[in-house]
C-alpha cells in the first residue's frame, strides 16, 4: 500500500454504508481520484468541515492494490468556501466548477494547468463577483479541453473575423464569419468577442476590478458551455441551475 499526500480540491461525495462516503477530489499531484473516507459522516477529527465541495485541503490517501478506489485517511484545510459570505449565485458557480471537473477530467492524470485555473477562479468567486469567474473558468476549460480553435478567423474558412459579424452554433466547435454562420447561429458580442481575446492573454485577477452584471458575456458563456456539453455528450445540471438564478 503506497501512502501519498497532495494539495487538492474536493468536487463531489456520495454516501455509502453507514458513515462512510465516497469522495471526488482532483489532486494537483495525481489528478482526479476516488476515494472512501470510512466514517466520515462520524469522524470530525480526521474530515471536519473539509468535505464541502471546492474546499482546498492538502490531502492523506492510499493507494491499494488491484482496488479502483483509493483509502482516505484525512483533510487538511487550507481554504474553505464557507469561509465567505454564500448566496445562491455562488454557490451555483460553486457547483458547475466541480460538476464540469467531475465529468470532464480523467481519473490519476495529472492536470496542473486545469488546477491552477481552478484556484485562481476560486480565489475571484465571491457574493459580489461570481458571474466574471465563471465565464473565465469556461472559457478556459474549453480551451485546455482542446474544443477551442482560433477566435480570431473562421472554423470553416480561416478568413479574420470581423466585429458584429461573428456567430456560433451548437453542431460545431469555433466561431464563424458571416457566410459561413448557418441558420441555427448564435451571433456572439463584439463585447464577449473582444472579451475572450483578453481573457486568453491575461489572468484571472486581471478583471477583478471591471464592472459584470450577469448579461456581461452571457453569449459568450453560452458559447463554451455548448462546446463543453457536446465534448461531455450530456447536459450539465449546475449550468441548468444558473440559467433559472
Amino acid at each position: 500500500m503506497i501512502v501519498l499526500t497532495s494539495e487538492a480540491v474536493v468536487l463531489r461525495t456520495w454516501p455509502v454504508h453507514e458513515a462512510d462516503l465516497i469522495v471526488s477530489f482532483f489532486t494537483r499531484d495525481y489528478g482526479r481520484v476516488r476515494g472512501v473516507a470510512k466514517s466520515a459522516m462520524k469522524s470530525r477529527k480526521r474530515f471536519g468541515g473539509a468535505l464541502e465541495p471546492m474546499t482546498i485541503a492538502r490531502a492523506w490517501f492510499a493507494e491499494r492494490p488491484r482496488q479502483e478506489l483509493v483509502r482516505l485517511d484525512q483533510l487538511e484545510i487550507v481554504r474553505s468556501p464557507l469561509s465567505s459570505p454564500v448566496d445562491h449565485a455562488r454557490m451555483a458557480v460553486l457547483s458547475f466548477f466541480a460538476e464540469l471537473l467531475d465529468e470532464a477530467l480523467p481519473e490519476h492524470d495529472p492536470q496542473e494547468t486545469v488546477f491552477r485555473l481552478l484556484v485562481s477562479v476560486l480565489e475571484q468567486t465571491t457574493v459580489e463577483q461570481c458571474w466574471m469567474p465563471l465565464t473565465y473558468f469556461q472559457l478556459w476549460m474549453t480551451r485546455l479541453m482542446g474544443l477551442l480553435p482560433d477566435i480570431a478567423h473562421c472554423t470553416a474558412c480561416g478568413e479574420a473575423l470581423r466585429a458584429e459579424e461573428i456567430s456560433f452554433n451548437s453542431l460545431g466547435d469555433g466561431l464563424f464569419c458571416a457566410l459561413h454562420g448557418n441558420g441555427s447561429a448564435s451571433g456572439l458580442s463584439v463585447d464577449s468577442w473582444q472579451l475572450a481575446q483578453r481573457m486568453l492573454r491575461a489572468p484571472v485577477g486581471a478583471f477583478a476590478a471591471e464592472e459584470w452584471p450577469r448579461r456581461r458575456g452571457q453569449d459568450l458563456r453560452r458559447f463554451t458551455l455548448q462546446a463543453l456539453e457536446r465534448h461531455l455528450e450530456r447536459r450539465l445540471r449546475s449550468a441548468e441551475a444558473l440559467a433559472r438564478l
